[in-house]
């Protein structure tokens, strides 16, 4: 018997529907963080209890607007673990930090996966989670309350 239950892969129309609600998600995020250089961040608990993680670094631009992604296959591996936070049947617990490079000060918001949607985190956990360890060279961000993001209708 193993030591922490398998997960079991949920079905083709359920993943598909988690797809264009990441898509629908990532756009209300970039359109939330508006422009400039940002890392996201995606910490998620598994109901194996496997812990898994996934970032990226991207450069959002108006005029016109662009997206730049700096490691395609970073990107996709976080769109894939959003897909199945978002999803939820293999999910626990899915956390997204967004970090913005800004002056003079770095700043930071998260979302938490809840009912198949991206929810605004607390601040006050969100401030324990950035907070740098003592002793080690980590740069401290203000703390915001992320946006409410729009839901797509028919989920």
């Amino acid at each position: 018997m193993p030591a922490r239950p398998e997960l079991v892969r949920p079905d083709d129309a359920a993943i598909a529907a988690a797809a264009r609600r990441t898509v629908s998600a990532l756009a209300a995020v970039f359109e939330a963080l508006g422009t400039g250089e940002h890392t996201l961040n995606l910490a998620v608990e598994q109901t194996n209890d496997g812990l898994v993680s996934g970032h990226a670094d991207v450069s959002v631009g108006i005029g016109p607007e662009r997206l730049a992604v700096l490691d395609e296959t970073e990107f996709g591996t976080l769109c894939t673990l959003i897909t199945f936070a978002l999803e939820g049947s293999t999910v626990r617990r899915a956390v997204l930090v967004a970090s913005t490079a800004a002056e003079p000060t770095p700043r930071a918001c998260a979302w938490t996966v809840r009912d198949g949607w991206l929810r605004p985190m607390d601040t006050a956990e969100l401030e324990l989670a950035v907070r740098p360890c003592p002793g080690l060279p980590n740069v401290r961000r203000e703390v915001y309350s992320a946006p409410v993001l729009d839901q797509p209708h028919g989920r």
